[in-house]
């Protein structure tokens, strides 16, 4: 039997674990009750398993049948602090929390695969390890799980590693789509307190207003992305966050803003911090305000090795049949901390969309929306990818060969991929 015909006959099982994380949502580094509910769902399986000291997270390695490397695959747990509103018979029961970003399907398809992959562990030529995260969502999880030594789980560094994100749109259910190179942005934070001086305002003659100039170089700062990076290597700066003042009639001392940036190369990464600075300073100057400004770093490129995103389209089209990988021809703006793994070990993060029947991919709330929906009928098809990627990897050599990494021609282009 097939990993998919495997998957199928699970599929009850996995709907049920997916409502039951979907009903209890958890924020951050600390999931007692989904770590619970993942142990729960890999009892009776011939896995070791670690759990973190630092983070609620489960490690769980399958030895195979035969010696051979390891392969790493990731699901990431956490959830967002967003109030659903789906009227859901499982919707979520937490107040202001919520599995937006479809991470319960992620936990629930890595289950279903340590399940199918232990069904055929003595075919296994090598060890998986299966990498539940808590925390993707800003508080850098797989960094942690990193340190604590998830990489090395096995007994020896994986050579290669496949994490999977589920879109609620974007892409028409059931549809894989990656690429090679740099699949997800760098995210950084532009933080910027403009300092002035406080008056009436009627007479802002004499004051300094800091909400004018902190205006002025949110506009150029715009105008600086435009004029100064090439389109084929994007940058994004967005303000989204403003805060200044606190009735119609008094001008301030201070106003302050933040911004996310969003880069692809590491070049631009550092230019764009150099030009931001440089702008909101020449703007204060010319308004004789001060300003201070600062950067918090987040999460790097995700980065998709090309031999093994080509390995990943295969092992799919093989899996599937025609017609359900697609090749992205541009990287996602949003980012990732599996960005991390993979600056460690080569490997290929896949899309896989989730939209429901009735809903247009390319109108359908977004993940993070609160009215964002994730079919069920996809859990089967990311758990047997999943574990087509280990199976498929370990049953080659410690690199991929240049045949597995043959270049798959589909492109993604119409499904609005990065558009």
């Amino acid at each position: 039997m097939s990993f998919i015909e495997s998957a199928q006959d699970m599929r009850a099982e996995l709907v049920r674990l997916r409502h039951s994380l979907h009903t209890t949502p958890e924020l951050g580094l600390t999931l007692p009750r989904t770590q619970e509910k993942v142990l729960a769902a890999l009892e009776g399986l011939p896995l070791e398993i670690t759990l973190g000291t630092g983070l609620s997270s489960v490690t769980a390695v399958l030895r195979g049948g035969r010696p051979g490397p390891a392969v790493l695959l990731r699901g990431d747990m956490d959830a967002l602090p967003v109030t659903e509103r789906n009227d859901l018979p499982y919707k979520s029961q937490i107040a202001g929390q919520m599995h937006a970003c479809g991470h319960d399907l992620h936990t629930t398809m890595l289950a279903g695969a340590a399940h199918l992959l232990s069904a055929r562990r003595e075919e296994l030529t090598g060890d998986v390890i299966f990498m539940f995260q808590p925390g993707e969502e800003g508080h850098e999880g797989a960094r942690h799980m990193i340190e604590e030594g998830v990489l090395d789980a096995a007994g020896e560094r994986a050579v290669a590693a496949y994490g999977m994100h589920v879109v609620s749109s974007m892409l028409p259910r059931g549809l894989f789509a990656s690429r090679p190179g740099p699949i997800m942005a760098a995210a950084d934070v532009f933080r910027v307190t403009v300092k002035g001086r406080g008056g009436h305002g009627s007479s802002p003659h004499r004051a300094l207003d800091p909400i004018q100039a902190g205006c002025e170089m949110v506009s150029a700062i715009q105008s600086m992305v435009t004029r100064t990076f090439d389109v084929f290597d994007p940058v994004v700066v967005t303000v989204g966050s403003f805060h200044g003042g606190s009735t119609d009639n008094v001008i301030p001392d201070e106003a302050v803003f933040q911004a996310t940036v969003r880069t692809f190369s590491q070049e631009n990464r550092t230019l764009v911090k150099r030009r931001l600075v440089e702008v909101v300073e020449g703007v204060a100057a010319a308004h004789a305000l001060g300003v201070e400004a600062g950067f918090g770093m987040g999460y790097p490129v995700t980065v998709n090795d090309p031999a093994e995103a080509g390995f990943a389209g295969r092992t799919a089209g093989e899996l599937l049949g025609p017609g359900r990988y697609l090749v992205a021809p541009q990287p996602v703006m949003g980012s990732e901390d599996f960005s991390y793994v993979l600056e460690r070990v080569p490997g290929a993060f896949v899309f896989l969309g989730a939209c429901p029947d009735g809903l247009d991919p390319a109108t359908a709330p977004y993940n993070h929306s609160p009215e964002a929906m994730f079919d069920d009928a996809v859990l089967p098809d990311g758990a047997a990818l999943y574990a087509s990627l280990a199976h498929a990897r370990l049953a080659l050599t410690d690199s991929v060969a240049d045949s597995a990494a043959a270049p798959v021609t589909d492109s993604v282009a119409d499904a609005g991929l990065g558009g």
